[in-house]
């Protein structure tokens, strides 16, 4: 089956479900109308994209025919014309293709992000607290929040590890792609000598899980300890033992969080993130099952990789998903994100509109 003749199926589904979805005895099953609106509304793009394509298809062969019976000028604009709409056709070909693409379910979720400074030391650990800031700017830039869950600062303003929740429709589709290693090259200012140093910190992204996520933790699978929430160098923040930290017994995955005064809270949100880290080992495990497809080079999904190096001396980023560059290091750290996102984003399509159409 061709692309065109795989859309009009779709097409076919797609009216068929206006009319069941009309019928009286599917108006009275609730979960029944559910399921054939979730799909009417998955092919909808589908669908629309198709009806433009035919309809663009029948303007080229009014211009052809206007072409072929016309002289001199009105000629030369029926060619004008048809070279306009061939072009339209292929760009049309190519957005249905990506609406072809399977959704990932989790996009729409919030995003779970952990920084944890690598190599490097202190200068490690004030990286990761620059690449917290750039996130928060970036956030901000899409009118999303930030929450932070746990964090651990050092004396000097760095950060050894922090989890935060990123909330916005979307956040998780976009932020997936920062997870991996992160690259810093520049001279610290404890350096007397003006050397360069290389630094890392590690980005984990997962979606946050929510009660639609088939995840059961058993409480007899958890460990629960409840401790003094502490800030800044140590100093003690609150004076009752609020914080709290969850021991998955049969992965051994430990989270903690301290940032909620109650420690009802602090549970509930620990227990969301251990929800989504085990998630990511079934999601990992799924993808190892699967690993004979080839899979998306900007998604390899090893946190070990090195994925972007932030140069400070040659003002450079460089993503080495992508091969991109840029000499803009100040706007990158500022939140200025989205060219190397959307980027990575269209190889990401392109990598799998190959996969699909290859299988």
């Amino acid at each position: 089956m061709d692309l065109m003749d795989k859309l009009a199926s779709l097409a076919r589904r797609y009216e068929e479900l206006n009319t069941l979805m009309a019928q009286p005895d599917v108006l009275e099953d609730i979960q029944q109308l559910q399921r054939y609106s979730r799909e009417h509304a998955e092919l909808e793009e589908v669908v629309q994209k198709y009806n433009a394509i035919i309809e663009t298809e029948q303007q080229i062969a009014d211009a052809q025919e206007l072409y072929n019976s016309e002289e001199g000028e009105m000629r030369d604009l029926a060619f004008e014309e048809m070279e306009e709409l061939k072009h339209r056709r292929e760009q049309l070909i190519e957005e249905v293709k990506v609406a072809l693409l399977p959704r990932d379910i989790m996009d729409e979720k919030n995003a779970i992000v952990t920084i944890q400074g690598g190599a490097g030391g202190d200068e490690a650990a004030l990286f990761a607290a620059e690449l917290f800031r750039m996130y928060s700017r970036y956030a901000d830039g899409r009118r999303w929040k930030i929450e932070v869950l746990d964090a651990n600062e050092t004396e000097q303003g760095g950060i050894k590890d922090v989890t935060f929740v990123v909330k916005g429709k979307g956040a998780y589709s976009r932020m997936k792609y920062e997870g991996g290693t992160h690259r810093v090259q520049r001279v610290p200012v404890t350096e007397a000598n003006g050397r360069i140093h290389t630094s890392t910190a590690k980005v984990i992204v997962l979606p946050e899980a929510d009660d639609e996520t088939e995840i059961e933790i058993k409480d007899n699978e958890i460990r629960v300890d409840v401790y003094r929430s502490t800030g800044h160098g140590g100093q003690s923040v609150n004076t009752t033992d609020s914080a709290v930290r969850i021991t998955h017994l049969p992965t051994g995955l430990v989270v903690t969080c301290q940032d909620e005064k109650s420690q009802l809270k602090n549970k509930q949100k620990a227990l969301t993130v251990l929800k989504s880290r085990l998630w990511d080992l079934q999601e990992a495990k799924r993808q190892e099952e699967l690993s004979k497809n080839r899979r998306s080079q900007v998604q390899t999904g090893d946190r070990s990789e090195k994925i972007r190096t932030y140069n400070f001396p040659q003002d450079r980023v460089t993503d080495h998903r992508i091969g991109l560059t840029r000499h803009n290091l100040p706007g990158v750290l500022g939140g200025n994100l989205d060219e190397f996102i959307d980027n990575l984003i269209a190889v990401d399509q392109a990598d799998k509109l190959q996969t699909m159409f290859a299988s």
